[in-house]
């Protein structure tokens, strides 16, 4: 393996600035008071460590263990603040770990390859589009893939500390399912054959807590084939779904896309910058060793997203949601573009060291230096209103104080039962949020298991949830007794957002909390919610147990090693009696 992949960079912090910039530069609205809530971005003021936070509720584990870790982070810090935290981390991290990632060239120095492929991985398209959607989660993983992948290169290259360093790297992609693969992908590719076991063993430690809880899950996990259809990839300005995901964009929602991206110059944009990456490739001795297996990766990611728009492998997909517990994983298509998108980012940060040398050869500085501002502006031009929220896209708002009024009725009240939410519909328009599309806060908000309908309608299309609980209870949300059998002790109707119309008998039940956004009712005769099994629990919260002390003990490891790096001490002056 070529070790100059895992050489340290001598100069440091342009590549700090340059992220920090642009991390700026992206979040600059969401950092201003208030919380950002769009599409499935739902952050609350403090959210429970509670048995729906670790997988244990009636909805498949799909935000297994991030809800568990929200919880801990937010009994110590307010959830508005852990968001903005969160948000700038993720852009910075990305940027400078795309920059560390590319090989320094001869002089030991990454030079103009570096701003280029942070940018390239940093201010893309699918950092605009999964913002947009509120998949900040996923944004974690991805933002975590060029760390992951020189840890992995360094347990290969046998440094030491590597392995502790992998799974710390691996910890934020694995707060979800799909980071958890992700991850995986990236370190089946680069960590080698000597290293396979103690590295895919350690993913696959971390990835315990969301697979211990959906094999364990009453639901089975199966999901509707129609999504393979309605969250295939979609084409972009005058390109096809191919041109979109060369880019990184081609996301499933058109109300995701930010408007450059019909842009008609994008295909010219989008050509060049993988031409870019193409040249950069194209020198041998950068496709040696893991730059091959960092290529081959990417295709993956490139097939597997364009999958669900190719007749014959959409059916494949649609199958296997049918018949394959988890496999409903692989219907939004486009999120595998991450794999495409580390190759995409190396490979015209190297296309554009070896263009501006060749011009520079040639006798002609002035050219490139050109060719190398070209480069650094090339992914600025493919997304521009990336800037300053996506256009003004994330703008923070405050919570009505009813959220808190109820949380608080519910917290004292030893009435028992689950929360049923109305009107069903799994996404609100609230007036106080100027109508942007948002995943309902209640499950995150309120301190007793939730139950709100999981069908999602996508281009008038619905598809089916996978929550049967939700189910069954949302056909007898117009029959209280029914309700009050099946353990709902409470129907909390959310006002001024659409939906379905909310039975008129729910109007007569006893009201707890009435206000201007939510209305609180107290459904009698009530039994207690069902429970899950003890054996389920047990093994729920040790696996997260494992997840929590993997993370602790390569942190401790780390830091009670003693280090390589030798201190330098400056010689002690002596001190010549008078």
């Amino acid at each position: 393996m070529e070790p100059s992949w895992t050489l340290p960079e001598p100069a440091r912090w342009p590549a700090r600035v340059l992220a920090l910039a642009v991390a700026l530069l992206v979040t600059a609205p969401a950092l201003a008071p208030g919380f950002v809530l769009l599409r499935d971005m739902v952050f609350v003021p403090r959210q429970d460590l509670d048995l729906d936070a670790l997988g244990l509720g009636s909805a498949l584990p799909r935000a297994v263990p991030v809800d568990a870790v929200m919880g801990l982070l937010t009994a110590v810090v307010p959830g508005e603040l852990v968001q903005k935290a969160v948000l700038l981390a993720t852009v910075y991290a990305a940027v400078l770990g795309a920059a560390r990632l590319v090989p320094p060239g001869p002089d030991g120095r990454r030079g103009l390859a570096a701003p280029v492929a942070g940018l390239v991985y940093g201010w893309s398209p699918y950092l605009a589009e999964r913002l947009l959607i509120g998949h900040w989660t996923l944004l974690v993983a991805w933002a975590a893939l060029p760390w992951i992948a020189r840890a992995a290169l360094r347990l290969r290259a046998g440094e030491p500390r590597a392995l502790p360093w992998l799974v710390i790297a691996c910890a934020p992609a694995t707060l979800t399912p799909t980071g958890a693969l992700l991850a995986a992908g990236v370190v089946g590719a680069l960590a080698g054959r000597r290293h396979l076991l103690p590295a895919g063993g350690a993913v696959l430690l971390l990835s315990l807590p969301w697979i211990v809880a959906g094999a364990l899950h009453p639901a089975g996990g199966l999901s509707d084939p129609g999504g393979v259809a309605a969250f295939a990839a979609r084409a972009e300005g005058a390109g096809g779904p191919l041109l979109a995901l060369l880019g990184t964009g081609g996301i499933w929602n058109a109300g995701a896309v930010p408007g450059s991206r019909g842009s008609a110059l994008l295909p010219l944009v989008t050509l060049a910058l993988v031409a870019l990456a193409a040249a950069g490739w194209a020198h041998r001795p950068a496709l040696r060793g893991p730059g091959a297996r960092l290529v081959l990766l990417g295709v993956a990611g490139l097939l597997l997203a364009l999958a669900g728009t190719v007749p014959g492998a959409r059916d494949v997909l649609a199958g296997s949601m049918a018949a394959v517990p988890g496999a409903g994983l692989l219907r939004d298509g486009q999120k595998w573009i991450a794999w495409w998108a580390l190759p995409l980012a190396v490979g015209a940060g190297l296309g554009a060291r070896r263009l501006t040398a060749a011009v520079a050869a040639r006798g002609l500085p002035a050219a490139a230096g050109l060719v190398g501002a070209a480069a650094v502006l090339l992914p600025l031009i493919a997304v521009p209103d990336l800037a300053w929220g996506v256009g003004g896209r994330l703008q923070p708002v405050g919570y009505p104080a009813d959220w808190q009024r109820v949380r608080d009725a519910l917290a004292d009240d030893d009435h028992p039962g689950d929360v049923l939410v109305l009107p069903l519909g799994a996404y609100r328009a609230f007036g106080w949020n100027d109508d942007r599309p948002q995943l309902d806060p209640a499950v995150r908000w309120l301190p007793r298991p939730t139950i709100t309908d999981d069908d999602l309608v996508v281009g008038g299309e619905t598809v089916e949830g996978e929550d049967l609980r939700a189910r069954e209870v949302a056909a007898a949300a117009g029959d209280p007794e029914a309700l009050a059998r099946l353990g709902v002790g409470w129907v909390l109707v959310e006002r001024g957002t659409p939906g379905r119309p909310v039975p008129a008998a729910v109007a007569d039940l006893p009201v707890a909390v009435e206000g201007d956004e939510l209305v609180l009712h107290r459904v009698p005769g009530a039994v207690p919610g069902p429970a899950a099994s003890p054996g389920r629990v047990t093994a729920v919260v040790l696996v997260h147990a494992c997840w929590l002390g993997i993370v602790v003990e390569s942190v401790l490891w780390i830091t009670r090693l003693p280090s390589s790096v030798t201190v330098r001490r400056r010689t002690p002056r002596k001190r010549v009696p008078e």
